[in-house]
């Protein structure tokens, strides 16, 4: 950051403006959606958060960093969100057919997937060996989902600090309390979502080889499914495997709870077909779900399926139940025969 440009987007230059927070838009995007769980949200926040910067620039000092300053506004921004009860939550869908009793009723309605391609166009430095948490494992589902599950102060200090590498006086400042009280509540954090993550994890082998391997086993799991073969799908299941549907509140643990629903939506669909083009979200292999119309080889979007795979089995299933989310993946309107 040059001071001329700070001086002339002070002076009213939104061209200049637009030069000191253009690098930080993506990463900020990121971060707003660890907070609140929803990219829906986190866009929302993301413009206040830039409507602030904009209005309150003359209030800069620059004894931080742009970047800094940015993260300051926009982790208080969410903070009000959450207290202000401005996270939307979404009406709970009515299923099409009779579902099977869930197995318990999830709370996490509001989440919703993260595409990867946005991750790489942002500019973050999340590599910081003060990070604890590497990027792959900071952006999957069941870390947003813990981070959920956290108070809102702590959800902000274990981001600050473990993933973006913030130091806690740092974050201290950041969240306007002292050193010893953001230590207070980065410890909790930890230790809540410490112990709430699953036991394996990823297997030793590198990024590559895992993501190859995950990817073949994402696309047996597809196949398997679209053929309405559930005792294929299965057959991939981890014995503590579960499927959530956000936004509905239902959830399924275990292999036979999970078939018991797959096998009543086949039922449902009868000569309708299921397609699933491939993408990614949060790190993680994903597809667009879509549907033929009766009678119609053309197939629509009905929503995002997410796997999280562990070792050589899928962990988990996250049904998205959106049909907007494709188009927001870049996935086409209609899937081809």
């Amino acid at each position: 950051m040059s001071r001329s440009t700070l001086d002339a987007a002070r002076a009213g230059d939104e061209q200049a403006f637009s030069e000191l927070t253009a690098p930080h838009v993506r990463e900020l995007h990121v971060h707003c959606y660890r907070m609140l769980g929803s990219v829906t949200d986190a866009e929302d926040i993301l413009q206040e958060v830039l409507i602030a910067a904009w209005r309150g620039l003359d209030g800069f000092a620059g004894r931080s960093s742009v970047r800094t300053w940015l993260y300051r506004i926009a982790t208080n921004r969410c903070l009000n969100a959450i207290r202000d009860g401005k996270r939307r939550k979404p009406p709970e869908p009515i299923p099409p057919f009779d579902p099977p009793e869930p197995t318990r009723r999830g709370e996490l309605t509001w989440l919703q997937p993260y595409a990867d391609s946005w991750l790489e166009e942002s500019g973050s430095s999340e590599h910081d060996p003060a990070a604890r948490y590497r990027s792959r494992e900071a952006i999957e589902l069941a870390f947003v989902s813990a981070l959920q599950r956290l108070p809102p102060r702590q959800t902000a200090a274990l981001l600050l600090c473990d993933v973006l590498g913030y130091s806690t006086g740092e974050a201290a400042d950041l969240l306007d309390t002292t050193a010893t009280a953001a230590k207070g509540i980065l410890q909790r954090a930890r230790a809540s979502v410490d112990g709430s993550r699953p036991p394996g994890g990823h297997s030793a082998a590198s990024a590559g080889e895992r993501s190859a391997g995950d990817q073949a086993l994402a696309r047996r799991f597809a196949d398997a499914l679209m053929a309405d073969d559930i005792d294929a799908v299965v057959a991939l299941l981890s014995d503590d495997a579960w499927l959530a549907m956000p936004p509905a509140p239902h959830q399924y643990d275990g292999p036979r709870a999970i078939a018991s629903f797959f096998r009543a939506s086949a039922r449902w669909r009868d000569a309708r077909a299921l397609r699933l083009i491939a993408t990614r979200a949060n790190n993680q292999p994903a597809f667009g779900m879509y549907l033929t119309a009766p009678g119609s080889a053309v197939a629509y979007p009905t929503g995002m399926l997410v796997l999280t795979i562990r070792g050589d089995q899928v962990s988990a299933i996250t049904r998205f139940l959106d049909q907007r989310l494709p188009g927001t993946f870049g996935l086409p309107a209609v899937a081809p025969d």
